[in-house]
């Protein structure tokens, strides 16, 4: 594990593949308050609070494997520090679909990415029902964990034991199995509350409506709903995340097509029939926020670049206009029918790359602005600057310059110069989505710590890894008793 701060990155390739797709295995045992011990550099003293990371635990059945990572049952990781002292919960999300499949070690649901029960076209044509994967997010809502999956409702978790309760309606916040997305945003900087926990749900078709709510996380109403609205929207919504602002909702409706007929004739999964429209243009659906000065106006509708997004980064208002920074695919990646997901080509997927969006309200347009052109995903900003404009953000990138390539590295990218730091895992590690902390009473944006899950490819085993955030210093490392695969999005609960 290196720095490289000072040392050039190359264009060639420097990782192995078989190091990386080692990660896809099931993971194997549940662990309950299991101390972790160190195995480079000290604990944190005085460091207390929960680190939580869902993804998928379970990648084959039966000797079937899932035909996409995002097709596997959620597992939620738990790594509580009292003290500085780190102990380890691992809970796999017991949904109805798990338990089902899980008696039986063989799937009975199809995947959204792929993935199809045995038995060919015949046995998966027609067959329309999805199982809650709950994979994507873990986050606190008032007294509850919540193992988060954008196409259904949330499941609640036991906060101490990860113990999975079922289905939750949010106190009837949400009807059974509404969509409820697994990219909720924590704004810190709300005058309706110290802490709101802003998120959405989309019901799509011919027009898709945007369900946008805001509940109070903190004090004796925590876990209340106390704004929510509905706004309407011609055309197809595939809508993964958002970002939010004092006063607004960003959403970014790509310009994709979407044909069910494959589908439903059981011949792919349903995101296998997203397809870029390059006849068509992306769309920025900017809604006022409830809590914000804006509330009760209608919303607005403003071309945007082209490219495929899932994730943005932060946004923040300046005079009459959004700046918005996102992670920009020239294309909407897919994994196809007959490639296996564990052998893919690097190269022939595009790769993301930051760029920022400045959008004027007042004359309806958008201008591009692109940071870089080294490939990267899961990029974050402190969470006190998260809707308020931001100097640093810090992200999973390639250890390579150019290309497409594994994540390999945490890159830190001064918004404002360009200038960059990185720390490399390789040429054996693999990163996960950075989680930025700041430390107690910060006085400075930066200060704070990265919590890191890496996929160690050496000793086919996974890491935690903390790094300072100012100079992406490695401060500890701990080797993880279970081996945990590539994952998706984690929180930190103080």
């Amino acid at each position: 594990m290196t720095n490289l701060q000072d040392k050039k990155i190359d264009k060639f390739k420097i990782f192995n593949k078989e190091d990386w797709s080692s990660a896809y295995q099931n993971v194997e045992k549940e662990l309950t308050k299991e101390p972790l011990t160190i195995s480079k550099g000290n604990n944190i003293k005085n460091l207390n609070g929960t680190l939580l990371r869902n993804g998928p635990g379970i990648l084959e059945r039966g000797g079937q494997w899932v035909h996409h990572p995002f097709d596997g049952d959620g597992m939620i990781t738990s790594i509580k520090f009292e003290n500085g002292q780190p102990f380890l919960t691992n809970r796999f999300v017991k949904t109805k679909g798990y338990l089902e499949e899980e008696k039986i070690d063989k799937f009975i649901y199809r995947g959204v990415f792929g993935t199809q029960k045995k038995g060919g076209i015949l046995n998966n044509a027609l067959d329309l029902k999805f199982k809650n994967i709950a994979n994507t997010h873990v986050i606190k809502l008032g007294d509850e964990i919540l193992a988060l999956w954008e196409a259904a409702g949330p499941h609640a978790m036991d906060p101490d034991s990860l113990d999975t309760i079922g289905l939750t309606t949010l106190k009837g916040v949400l009807k059974p199995n509404e969509a409820f997305s697994a990219h909720p945003k924590t704004d810190l900087n709300s005058n309706a509350s110290s802490e709101l926990l802003v998120t959405f749900g989309v019901q799509t078709g011919p027009k898709s409506t945007i369900r946008l709510m805001e509940f109070d996380n903190t004090g004796t109403n925590s876990g209340e709903l106390i704004f929510d609205r509905k706004d309407t929207f011609n055309g197809f919504a595939f809508l993964h995340d958002f970002a939010i602002t004092t006063n607004w909702a960003i959403f970014l409706q790509n310009a994709i097509d979407f044909n069910p007929l494959p589908f439903v004739m059981g011949q792919r999964g349903a995101a296998q029939c997203l397809k870029s429209n390059p006849n068509k243009k992306a769309k920025f659906f900017i809604i006022p926020r409830e809590s914000g000065l804006f509330r009760g106006q209608p919303p607005l509708t403003i071309d945007a670049p082209e490219g495929f997004v899932f994730h943005h980064v932060n946004a923040f208002e300046k005079d009459s206009k959004i700046v918005l920074d996102s992670i920009f695919y020239d294309d909407f990646p897919s994994v196809g029918p007959d490639e296996n997901f564990r052998d893919i080509d690097f190269e022939k997927y595009p790769e993301g790359k930051l760029k920022r969006s400045i959008i004027d309200l007042k004359t309806k347009t958008c201008e591009l602005e692109t940071f870089s052109e080294q490939c990267c995903e899961f990029a974050v900003v402190n969470p006190k600057n998260l809707g308020l404009k931001a100097t640093f953000s810090w992200m999973a990138s390639t250890s390579q310059k150019l290309g497409n390539a594994p994540l390999q590295a945490i890159k830190k990218i001064n918004l404002t110069s360009k200038e960059e730091i990185s720390w490399s895992a390789g040429p054996s590690g693999f990163v996960s989505e950075p989680i930025m902390v700041p430390s107690e009473n910060s006085s400075t944006e930066d200060e704070g710590f990265l919590f890191i899950l890496i996929w160690n490819g050496e000793r086919r085993g996974s890491d935690l890894v903390i790094l300072d955030a100012k100079d992406l210093k490695e401060l500890a490392v701990y080797e993880l008793p279970i081996s945990i695969p590539h994952g998706l999005h984690g929180s930190w609960v103080n």
